[in-house]
């Protein structure tokens, strides 16, 4: 029996019938059921492509992609995705659209949607701004479709907004499931999300939240470790104690860094902002207050400064289970003595583990390709066999 005919049968058994025509916001509005699905779906893509068997179920259709901040991995990764179903990318660059002339989101929408399959949209820089921005585009098409305007409406995939980053943090635990051997051994483990020094200014908040609601879902020991003034959205934290006592799982907050990765088997030092600043900088922004947006830049330049001491050093690491914990990074990192003076992370540990690291970010293109086929697939079970049986070549070597 092949890889794909059996996460096949692992999928049939999976109640998933509320993905279809539905969209990805964020991780925990999905059921466990539905979170195994993309998992499952991402590896039978992965295993088809492996051995060289298309997996286009589009013939045509276009995937449009929206990104209001600069991306590198997930601008490949959506583009990645489409490519392997069938779907052409076109990417709304919005310096070159009417948007500058006064278009609204609602009209936008629907003029880059007539004959598309899927939305990707990243908007994370603003507190308040980046879900907002996203929910205000989909309920337009949700219009322009029940008036007749699109022959469709496609279905949105998140990039990144300010609460959550479901593309990247799904993409963790799935390379996380296949370090440790399979979802079944996640439970007990210890993961440290924690704070790290940058030299830079506004990182988003989305990947911590996001891999403290996800994480928390699967029976794993979560910390979330900052120092003070650094706090995420409270709600999120919320739900990662919601999702820990469901699971079987803790999560806890720590001051203390060492705290935090004293025997994890997991750590990801991500540095990000505070929410407290980012709010404020919304604020400035809505106002257009310039000045008062660079001047915050200044203070909280000045902030991080005073926690260098934060960082994934060698003898950090030496304190996790072993010394040998799974390191993470969203990437890209800042280096210390590589990328920059001090940084999140020494070079020489981001060195060792850069392999892993390459392929933790490799399991991004299929965990967006497997959110974007359960949406648009009416059977994906079906689907995946069809594509097996069939057989079709990609090309021949």
């Amino acid at each position: 029996m092949s890889k794909t005919e059996k996460l096949a049968q692992r999928l049939e058994k999976l109640k998933i019938n509320g993905m279809y025509k539905n969209d990805f916001y964020w991780t925990w509005d999905k059921t466990e059921d539905e979170l195994d699905a993309i998992f499952t779906v991402a590896d039978a893509l992965r295993d088809l492509r492996e051995r060289n068997i298309s997996t286009k179920v589009f013939d045509s259709g276009l995937g449009i992609s929206i990104f209001r901040d600069n991306s590198t991995r997930t601008r490949f990764s959506f583009a990645s995705a489409c490519n392997l179903l069938g779907l052409e990318v076109s990417d709304l660059d919005e310096k070159k659209s009417q948007i500058a002339h006064g278009e609204t989101v609602r009209e936008t929408a629907n003029m880059v949607s007539f004959m598309a399959d899927v939305i990707g949209i990243r908007d994370d820089m603003f507190i308040e701004e980046g879900h907002k921005y996203q929910k205000t585009f989909m309920d337009a098409l949700d219009e322009g479709y029940e008036k007749g305007i699109l022959e469709q409406r496609p279905t949105l995939v998140n990039l990144q907004c300010d609460v959550d980053h479901p593309t990247q943090t799904m993409a963790d635990l799935l390379h996380v499931i296949h370090e440790m051997g399979g979802v079944e051994n996640l439970k007990g483990k210890k993961v440290a999300m924690t704070w790290a020094y940058s030299p830079s200014y506004g990182k988003p908040l989305s990947v911590p939240q996001g891999v403290i609601g996800l994480f928390t879902r699967f029976g794993m020991d979560v910390v979330l470790a900052h120092p003070e003034g650094y706090e995420v959205m409270p709600e999120i934290e919320e739900i990662a104690r919601a999702n820990a006592e469901k699971s079987g799982g803790s999560f806890r907050k720590t001051g203390s860094m060492e705290d935090a990765f004293q025997d994890a088997d997991i750590v990801y030092p991500k540095s990000w902002a505070p929410f407290k600043a980012m709010e404020k900088r919304t604020q400035l922004y809505r106002e257009g207050d310039k000045a008062g947006i660079d001047q915050l830049e200044q203070e909280l330049l000045a902030q991080n400064a005073g926690h260098k001491d934060w960082t994934c050093s060698e003898d950090m690491m030496k304190r996790t289970k072993d010394g040998k914990a799974l390191y993470l990074h969203c990437l890209p990192a800042d280096i210390s003595g590589l990328s920059c003076a001090e940084g999140e992370v020494d070079n020489s540990v981001f060195d060792r583990y850069i392999e892993p690291l390459y392929k933790q970010a490799s399991f991004k293109p299929y965990i967006i390709a497997a959110m974007i086929f359960l949406s648009k697939v009416k059977d994906p079970v079906a689907a995946l066999r069809e594509m097996e049986k069939r057989g079709e070549k990609r090309k021949d070597f």
